[in-house]
């Protein structure tokens, strides 16, 4: 039976160190030795996962991992609180880049409790001073590596990060939990769906829905008749509707129903919620006879 110090981070190098039959002669051979001491128990697969992660991320550039310029939230430095606050609450972020008056150039970062901290003092339309809330922005190469991304940001205790290409300009954003993620995998936050359910129920005509949910086990869930001829998932129909990846806080109507993104990436919708009139009985709140 193993003791505490086997569990230790002393206590897996030792083991893993024991494992190893020869010193490995490149990344690939260490990376398939250590699958290889996973197979056979020696480490965990979330142990194995982070490591390839440490070991792959000094390969990753920036561009690989930032959030294209087209999905940017972002908001004018002219814009008065009353226009402020509505895009700070629906998108659900806490930086955004500023951009000038040509809305071209990033000319720094709004943190939403710097906002909010400068609104309640009494603030309004005709006093307020966004230079007075907002950060410089810091500025990095869309060839940058993230390894050395990861070590800027804990240095100069930054979060976010502006992507620029080879003539200047503005490529997209970067943030420390984009980087992070390529090590630790996908980071949840209060809109991901916690259980194994594509639709839970939100409310009484509320329901958070999982992207990935087949179009059919919506259908029988909300009793519609979309059309899966084009399209598996619900992801794809409302992207398709939209005509592009939406941002968090988009919506779009269907039938009777409202869907609104409650998370998503550079990749996919990861889920939604759906706010409808109708009297949904879940599968799962079905009678067994039924």
């Amino acid at each position: 039976m193993s003791n505490e110090s086997d569990r230790s981070p002393s206590g897996l190098l030792r083991k893993l160190s024991q494992a190893f039959s020869a010193e490995p002669q490149d990344r690939a051979d260490l990376l398939a030795q250590l699958r290889d001491a996973q197979e056979r128990g020696i480490m965990d697969s979330d142990a194995l996962e982070m490591i390839e992660g440490v070991l792959t991320v000094a390969d990753i550039h920036v561009r690989d991992v930032m959030v294209p310029r087209a999905q940017m939230v972002c908001v004018r430095r002219d814009d008065p609180p009353s226009k402020l606050l509505p895009i700070v609450t629906e998108s659900g972020h806490s930086r955004f880049p500023v951009l000038d008056a040509d809305k071209d150039d990033v000319v720094g970062i709004l943190l939403a409790k710097d906002l909010l901290r400068v609104v309640a003092t009494g603030y309004d339309d005709e006093n307020f001073d966004i230079r007075e809330c907002m950060r410089t922005a810091v500025v990095v190469p869309e060839s940058k590596r993230v390894n050395v991304l990861l070590k800027e940001f804990r240095r100069n205790r930054n979060h976010m990060a502006i992507v620029v290409d080879e003539y200047g300009g503005v490529a997209g954003l970067v943030t420390i939990e984009d980087a992070i993620e390529q090590i630790v995998g996908d980071i949840d936050d209060e809109f991901d769906v916690e259980d194994e359910l594509n639709i839970r129920r939100d409310g009484e005509h509320q329901f958070v829905v999982r992207g990935d949910t087949p179009i059919d086990e919506f259908n029988d869930s909300f009793k519609t008749a979309l059309s899966d001829d084009e399209f598996d998932t619900i992801a794809g129909l409302v992207m398709k509707q939209l005509g592009h990846l939406p941002r968090r806080g988009e919506t779009l109507r269907i039938e009777d129903l409202e869907l609104r993104v409650l998370r998503a990436d550079r990749r996919r919708i990861d889920s939604l919620k759906v706010v409808t009139t109708r009297d949904v009985q879940l599968p799962a709140e079905r009678p067994a006879d039924e």
